[in-house]
């Protein structure tokens, strides 16, 4: 079923919605969730919480990327119970590890940036990330969206892990260089 159709049901009330969300989308999501949990069970009611605040938010909104909007639900709420069943102490796993990738990119302050200021710097990132070749797009997604291992990215597109590696590392000095260049202070 299109996506504007499953948004349909959602707007309906339609409880065949979340069926159908979960018919295209259930393994695309549970592989997001897997990838920060590295658990299957908690993977599963992870998605099946992002299909809830799926039905808690539409409406009022209207995705037009349903399948981000979903990914982006599925990795808040995994990343979500990542923290609560994890003290940082014992975290030694990729999320950590991510944000700490993430921080050096975009972040050299410590007061937090207002919510306008973050929409800005979003909208500069999807900016650069559509300008991207499309092997180099899908290792940063991969790594940021889909929390992915190097590991798991070079497997999957036939490279070196530390080809992922020099990749990721350029890329976010290019999306640091451009962000700066655009005037945002980060």
């Amino acid at each position: 079923m299109e996506d504007s159709k499953i948004i349909a049901l959602y707007w309906e009330r339609n409880e065949s919605a979340i069926t159908q969300t979960a018919e295209k989308y259930g393994h695309y999501c549970t592989m997001i969730a897997k990838n920060i949990l590295h658990n299957q069970q908690d993977a599963e009611e992870c998605v099946n919480t992002a299909y809830l605040k799926a039905w808690e938010n539409i409406p009022p909104e209207k995705p037009s990327v349903f399948s981000a909007f979903l990914a982006k639900l599925t990795r808040n709420t995994a990343i979500d119970t990542y923290r609560k069943s994890r003290s940082e102490k014992r975290g030694n796993g990729e999320i950590p590890l991510i944000y700490d990738e993430l921080e050096n990119l975009v972040s050299d302050k410590s007061d937090p940036v207002s919510a306008a200021e973050r929409n800005e710097i979003l909208s500069a990132i999807n900016v650069f990330l559509s300008e991207l070749p499309k092997k180099k797009r899908v290792i940063f997604v991969s790594r940021y969206c889909c929390c992915q291992s190097v590991k798991e990215i070079a497997m999957r597109l036939g490279m070196s892990e530390n080809s992922v590696s020099v990749n990721l590392n350029r890329i976010g000095k290019r999306l640091r260089e451009y962000l700066l260049k655009g005037g945002h202070e980060i």
